[in-house]
């Protein structure tokens, strides 16, 4: 079983690094457009479709992915012209979704996204635990907005290679980064034990928002 995961770990980090790779060189060579525009559509497209999945329903969501297909089928050529504006807009578009899907959870009648993480974890929750995890909940909206506007503002100033550089290999590990931080703010505000950074990140990937 461990063997397992750790397969499956190095598959998911290979495939990052691939994508990775091939984003940004496809991003600096003009003749690698399809790539390109395929590249940067294609997270945007799976991560839609599978939130409206979720939230609507099988057949919302095979409906949503025929229009989905017919519209690239007819607009592929504008695609392929505007390749590193798409991709301006699946960068923005993944996080404008994560803040939205963390922020929606902060409504009136409803429970912060990282409650129910932690409710699964350690629930039930005191008034302390609630208080923090509707906080980090809130960092997270933070967060995502942030990386949405650093990205916008360096594909407006910034050379397109700085730009590529920051969207292809500092996204991710921003995101890591940002769970180490809330771990070890966890392990000074929140007192008796708690459990480690990995047993987090596998709540938190096993039930995405």
């Amino acid at each position: 079983m461990a063997s397992g995961r750790r397969l499956q770990l190095a598959a998911v980090v290979v495939f990052f690094i691939a994508y990775s790779v091939l984003s940004h060189y496809s991003n600096l060579n003009s003749q690698a457009r399809d790539l390109s525009a395929g590249l940067a559509l294609a997270p945007m497209l799976t991560l839609g479709l599978v939130l409206l999945w979720r939230w609507s329903g099988a057949l919302i969501a095979v409906l949503a992915a025929a229009a989905a297909a017919f519209l690239l089928h007819l607009f592929w050529p504008l695609f392929t012209e505007n390749f590193s504006i798409v991709y301006l807009l699946q960068q923005c578009g993944f996080y404008a979704i994560m803040a939205f899907t963390f922020g929606r959870s902060l409504f009136k009648g409803r429970m912060p996204l990282c409650t129910q993480f932690a409710d699964r974890v350690h629930g039930p929750l005191s008034a302390l635990e609630l208080r923090y995890t509707r906080n980090v909940t809130v960092a997270w909206v933070i967060f995502f907005m942030l990386n949405m506007a650093v990205t916008f503002v360096l594909f407006e100033f910034a050379p397109l290679r700085i730009w590529s550089l920051f969207v292809n290999f500092f996204s991710l590990p921003l995101i890591l980064l940002m769970f180490v931080a809330e771990y070890s703010v966890r392990r000074c505000v929140l007192p008796g034990p708690r459990s480690g950074l990995i047993a987090t990140m596998r709540v938190y990937f096993a039930n995405p928002p």
